[in-house]
């Protein structure tokens, strides 16, 4: 799923700045872009975002602006403690010796030195940065993440209510076909003015069309397929219920709920039938979608 996070850290010689941002992907695919003088720390930054997520196209930047020359300058405080060391023992041979002043101090070779920043200490700060960058962007990917889950609960109370909606009408559909199945085949056997084949007895065709209305009634009996479809929302509620890590196991009940609709659509013998299997295909593909952007 999407998310966004950037932070910045102010230092002596510097600004730190670390940016992370995604797009949606089935699977995890790292982008880094690094100073050079920083590249020995992407590993680091590497395994911090690989702890918290799974799934995403994620792009990271990790910048260092150093501090323009008039500021980035520091004094050498050991230098300084020599002079004041030597001037205080001048002092002490030459009691009426000037001290020096400022402005001969800082005019002083060495005493000015740029700012150096420590390979620890750098490392150390960016630690600290990518720990507060990271928790951002999951935080970021959690809201997503929640409002996906409403709009995935919708799909799932919407399937709901078709499968409601058709289920009594299954015992009726099938006694309706079996019915005027019966009248067809009679029809077709020359029963319905009483007359039996030469070839068999009356009682005989009776119970021959008996068994083929029986068993073309089975085949076209959903019942099952939408006592599965009411158990696969269950449980697909239930996994987004629980949280966590939800993704693959949310992309295995949409197969199995696609199947479960596709079997429906299938055996449907009435447009009332049909018409649900078509749209239960379509909010399961519209769930399809946005689950395989789910961690």
């Amino acid at each position: 799923m999407t998310g966004y996070a950037v932070a910045t850290s102010e230092g002596a010689a510097g600004t730190l700045t670390i940016e992370i941002k995604s797009v949606n992907s089935r699977f995890l695919d790292l982008q880094f872009r690094i100073n050079d003088e920083l590249r020995a720390l992407e590993p680091d930054l590497r395994a911090a975002i690989m702890a918290a997520i799974t799934r995403g196209k994620v792009e990271a930047r990790l910048s260092f602006g150093r501090k323009v020359a008039g500021g980035s300058q520091v004094l050498n405080a050991s230098l300084l403690a020599d002079l004041a060391r030597l001037q205080n023992e001048v002092s002490q041979h030459f009691a009426d010796a000037a001290t020096m002043s400022v402005a001969e101090l800082l005019r002083w070779p060495g005493v000015i030195e740029e700012a150096h920043v420590g390979q620890e200490s750098l490392q150390a700060d960016v630690a600290a940065l990518t720990a507060t960058t990271v928790a951002a962007f999951v935080d970021s990917r959690r809201r997503e993440g929640a409002a996906l889950e409403a709009m995935l609960v919708a799909r799932i109370d919407a399937m709901d209510v078709i499968v409601k909606r058709i289920s009594p009408l299954i015992p009726q559909v099938i006694a309706q076909f079996q019915q005027k199945a019966i009248e067809r085949m009679q029809d077709a056997l020359g029963l319905a003015g009483h007359a039996t084949p030469p070839t068999l007895t009356r009682q005989e065709v009776l119970e021959r069309i008996r068994q083929e209305v029986t068993l073309y009634g089975i085949r076209i009996d959903v019942s099952e397929e939408l006592s599965r479809l009411s158990a696969h929302l269950n449980e697909t509620r239930h996994i987004l219920k629980k949280g966590g890590q939800v993704g693959k196991r949310l992309d295995f009940m949409m197969q199995e709920l696609n199947r479960e609709a596709n079997t429906l659509g299938a055996k449907a013998s009435v447009k009332e039938l049909a018409d649900a299997s078509m749209e239960l295909k379509l909010l399961i593909e519209q769930m399809r979608e946005q689950v395989q952007n789910l961690e």
